[in-house]
């Protein structure tokens, strides 16, 4: 680890922005010099203001550097090219130290916070032998089985939905569908379900963000899932021939079956987490974009075969998971900036997917978008998205049992998101739905 990396205080999240009196938000990015442009700041996503600063970015600094205690030097890229080449060099840009801002995940920490790893958070070999252990519940055989039971789920939520009454989408049906998926993939407690959102939240949110008040807190409820899952895995582990679902998978798996506790608590959560955040959020996502470009949701109604090739456009618009972080094994010069060993590179997947010099007109919702699965959202190379089908084909269900339905899902008020600059979330959007 480079020095640098070894000062970093071990504190966490000592970032100014989390702080009880943060620096002024930045609302104009023209208005200030570029070297005070921060991405990180959970409010510009929070507001949604994040794209003229990503703008300026990729046309003026689109290898950017900024530095703050508790995080050390870290670099935004912005520019599609330039991301792809970080995803798939894993040899110069590692994943072992972290796929967050922060002091490395090899770095000792304060003893009140848990310091779990995961394969996204690992190189070569041991990330490939862990990944292969859980990839086949999102085979192309096993998908196929999962269908019907998507789709009689996501009818089963749309046909609860109040006619003609505001409700919530994101609580009635985003997050429903989601956490339905996960406790079937996890073969988990249907009645707790719920849980796993919980989780996932806790999982990403800084504390002072609205959803944990402390590290402390943060640390008591994850303890709570660890101590959940450890007691299916003890049922699972006992059973003489495995099941299917991913706790049972772990449990018996050659590369898996060992684990130390925070390690195992680590793969929970990200594979609550990937299953979690980018469907729920671009099943939000996707109702807010149709009302904001009526034409393309008039395009919808009459055409309804171009759902698949809009849960694309959907996902790349959204871009659920705004960034994921790397870290350079040596040093680098990228764009003429000589990023140091130890340093940390954060892949801007929002801003690469509006980047005009790969995309056409970036800005547009466009579902009938031609190469419109040619995002950044679910990553290249050996981390790209294991779920990326499952998610692909929830978002196409849901829209196909939706216009089977409704005339309109109609956005009543303005959405809440997320204060996070690493899950653009949308935790209200207030609608009516208008039957046929």
């Amino acid at each position: 680890m480079s020095e640098q990396a070894a000062e970093q205080p071990k504190g966490p999240l000592m970032s100014p922005y989390l702080s009880d009196n943060p620096p002024p938000l930045i609302r104009d990015p023209y208005a200030v010099p570029i070297a005070d442009i921060n991405m990180i700041d959970g409010r510009l996503f929070q507001e949604d203001l994040q794209f003229a600063h990503f703008k300026r970015l990729r046309e003026e600094d689109p290898v950017h550097l900024n530095e703050l205690p508790g995080f050390g030097r870290y670099w935004s890229i912005t520019k599609f090219e330039d991301i792809m080449f970080v995803d798939k060099h894993h040899e110069l840009f590692s994943s072992a130290h972290g796929i967050v801002i922060g002091p490395s995940v090899d770095t000792p920490t304060d003893p009140a916070q848990l310091n779990f790893s995961n394969f996204i958070a690992m190189d070569p070999p041991k990330h490939d032998l862990q990944r292969a252990t859980v990839s086949g519940v999102v085979s192309p055989p096993n998908l196929a089985k999962l269908e019907s039971t998507i789709r009689q789920r996501a009818g089963d939520i749309l046909d609860d939905l109040p006619l003609g009454e505001t409700f919530n989408w994101v609580d009635r049906v985003s997050i429903e569908l989601t956490t339905q998926m996960l406790a079937t993939l996890f073969d988990f407690p249907f009645e707790d379900r719920r849980k796993l959102t919980r989780w996932s939240d806790v999982a990403t949110a800084p504390p002072g963000t609205g959803i944990v008040d402390s590290i402390e807190q943060r640390q008591e409820e994850l303890l709570e899932c660890l101590a959940y899952f450890t007691r299916l895995w003890n049922e699972r582990a006992a059973m003489a021939t495995p099941g299917s679902d991913l706790v049972s998978m772990l449990a018996h798996g050659e590369n898996t079956k060992h684990m130390a506790p925070l390690e195992f608590l680590g793969n929970l959560i990200l594979l609550i987490v990937g299953g979690n955040d980018t469907t729920r959020n671009s099943i939000s996502g996707g109702v807010l974009a149709l009302n904001q470009n009526p034409i393309e949701y008039e395009k919808l109604r009459q055409n309804p075969k171009l759902i698949p090739n809009m849960v694309s456009e959907i996902i790349r618009w959204q871009t659920p998971l705004p960034y994921m972080r790397r870290t350079a094994n040596e040093d680098v010069t990228l764009r003429g900036k000589h990023i140091k060993k130890g340093d940390q590179l954060l892949m801007w997947y929002i801003s690469g997917n509006r980047d005009d010099d790969v995309i056409d007109r970036p800005d547009d919702f466009i579902i009938d978008r031609p190469n419109a699965r040619h995002h950044l959202s679910f990553g290249f190379g050996i981390h790209r998205c294991m779920g990326n089908r499952l998610a692909e084909m929830q978002l196409r269900i849901v829209w196909e049992e939706i216009l089977k339905r409704f005339h309109r899902v109609e956005v009543v008020g303005e959405p809440s998101r997320l204060r996070s600059s690493f899950v653009r979330g949308i935790t209200e959007l207030p609608v009516q739905v208008q039957p046929l």
